[in-house]
C-alpha cells in the first residue's frame, strides 16, 4: 500500500476525532456550562483536538519548532488534564483548585522550552528538561488511575462504575503506548504507521466515551451523570442532607415508576435498617456488608439507593445519617458534656478530621458553633 492511501486514512480518521471531540465540547457548552465536569470535559475535548493536529506526521516534519511549541505543550498538557477530568468524573465533590492550573502550567512549560529552545541547543539542562516532560505522562496516569479506582466500590452509578475500568485501563495504556512509541523514535516524531494506530486507537476511545457521556442510543447514563447533583447525593454538601437523610428511605414508590413489590419490601428492609437499628453507625459499614446484612444481592442495594433514592455515592448516603445523628445530639441539652469526637466516633466517623469538614460544609458552622447556637437558650 503507497503512502497516499495511508495519508487519506489517517486524515480521515483525524477528521472523525476532531468532529466527535468538537461536537462533545459544543453540547457540553450548551447544556451545562457551569458544572465543573462538564467544563473539564470541555478542557479535555479542546486539548485533544490540539493534539491530532499537531501530531500528524506531515505537521511534526514541516513546522518548526517554535512554531510547534504551544501546541505540543498543549498535547503534553493533556495529561494533567485527563488526571483532572478522572477526579471530576468520579468524585461528585469536585471543585476547581489552584494546583490543577499550577500543574498544567508546569508541564507546558517544561514542554515548551524542550520544543522551541532545548531540541535546537546542546544544553547540559537539556537531558534534564526531557526527561521531565517524559515523567509527566506517567505521572498523570498514575494519578488518573488513582483517581478511577478511588471509592469504586461506593460508587452506586453502574454507568459510571463501567466507564472507570474503560477509562482506567484505555487512557493509562494509550498513554504510556504513546510514550514509548515517541521514546522510541528519532527526534521524538511518530512514524506514519504509529501515527495513524495513535489516531485509529484516539477514535475507538474518543467514541465510546462520547456515546456514553452523551447519552446517544438512549442511554440515561450521560444525562444523569451531566446532571447537577442535588444537595442530598453529596455528603454534607447541604443542610438537607442532615434533617431529611432518614426520611429518604421510603416504601414510596414514584409515581412515573410502576410498583414492584420486591423493591417496596427492600426498601422498607433498608429503612428499618438506617433507622431503627441505626447500622450507619458501624465504622466499616458498606454496601457489601449492608446487603449481606439484607441477605439482598449487592447490585440490587446498588440500585434501590441509586435509582429509587437519588444517591450517587454509598458514603455520601451514610453520612446523611450519621451528620443527622451528630445534629441531635449536638443539640441534646441533656449531652453538652460530651466531647465532640466522641459524638462524631458515636455516629459512626472514623475520625474528627472528616466529621468537621463535613459538618461545616452541610451547616455552614463547626460542630462546636453548632452546639453553642443551638443551647444558648437551653
Amino acid at each position: 500500500m503507497d503512502s497516499l492511501p495511508l495519508t487519506l486514512l489517517d486524515a480521515a480518521m483525524r477528521g472523525t476525532v476532531l468532529g466527535l471531540l468538537l461536537l462533545l465540547a459544543a453540547v457540553l457548552l450548551r447544556e451545562r456550562p457551569r458544572l465543573p465536569l462538564a467544563q473539564v470535559a470541555v478542557a479535555l475535548a479542546l486539548g485533544l483536538c490540539v493534539q491530532v493536529v499537531s501530531s500528524t506526521p506531515l505537521f511534526e516534519a514541516q513546522v518548526p519548532g517554535a512554531w510547534r511549541a504551544p501546541l505540543v505543550a498543549v498535547s503534553v498538557g493533556n495529561a494533567v488534564v485527563f488526571w483532572v477530568f478522572a477526579q471530576a468524573l468520579f468524585d461528585d465533590e469536585f471543585r476547581w483548585r489552584p494546583l490543577h492550573a499550577l500543574a498544567w502550567s508546569a508541564v507546558a512549560a517544561v514542554s515548551a522550552l524542550n520544543c522551541a529552545v532545548m531540541a535546537q541547543t546542546s544544553s547540559v539542562f537539556a537531558p534534564l528538561n526531557f526527561g521531565l516532560q517524559r515523567a509527566a505522562p506517567l505521572l498523570f496516569a498514575a494519578l488518573a488511575a488513582l483517581a478511577a479506582a478511588s471509592q469504586w466500590r461506593a460508587d452506586l452509578i453502574e454507568g459510571r462504575r463501567r466507564l472507570r475500568a474503560f477509562i482506567l485501563v484505555t487512557g493509562v495504556v494509550y498513554t504510556l503506548a504513546m510514550l514509548a512509541a515517541r521514546l522510541g523514535s528519532p527526534r521524538g516524531q511518530l512514524s506514519a504507521a504509529m501515527a495513524m494506530a495513535d489516531a485509529a486507537v484516539l477514535l475507538i476511545i474518543v467514541a465510546v466515551v462520547a456515546w456514553r457521556l452523551l447519552g446517544l442510543g438512549g442511554s440515561p447514563f450521560g444525562a444523569q451523570l451531566f446532571a447537577p447533583a442535588p444537595a442530598a447525593w453529596v455528603a454534607g454538601r447541604a443542610e438537607k442532607v442532615c434533617e431529611a437523610a432518614p426520611d429518604r428511605v421510603s416504601a414510596q414508590t414514584p409515581a412515573t415508576a410502576p410498583p414492584d413489590p420486591a423493591e417496596d419490601r427492600l426498601a422498607d428492609t433498608l429503612r428499618r435498617a438506617m433507622v431503627d437499628e441505626r447500622v450507619y453507625r458501624s465504622e466499616e459499614l458498606s454496601v457489601a456488608s449492608l446487603a449481606a446484612r439484607l441477605a439482598v444481592p449487592e447490585y440490587r442495594l446498588r440500585r434501590l439507593i441509586n435509582q429509587r433514592l437519588g444517591h450517587r455515592n454509598f458514603t455520601a448516603f451514610v453520612n446523611g445519617y450519621r451528620l443527622a445523628d451528630a445534629r441531635e445530639a449536638l443539640a441534646d441539652p441533656a449531652r453538652r458534656e460530651l466531647p465532640v469526637l466522641t459524638i462524631a466516633l458515636d455516629a459512626g466517623f472514623q475520625s474528627i478530621g472528616p466529621f468537621n469538614r463535613a459538618f461545616k460544609a452541610a451547616t455552614g458552622l463547626t460542630p462546636t458553633e453548632f452546639r453553642r447556637e443551638k443551647l444558648v437558650d437551653s
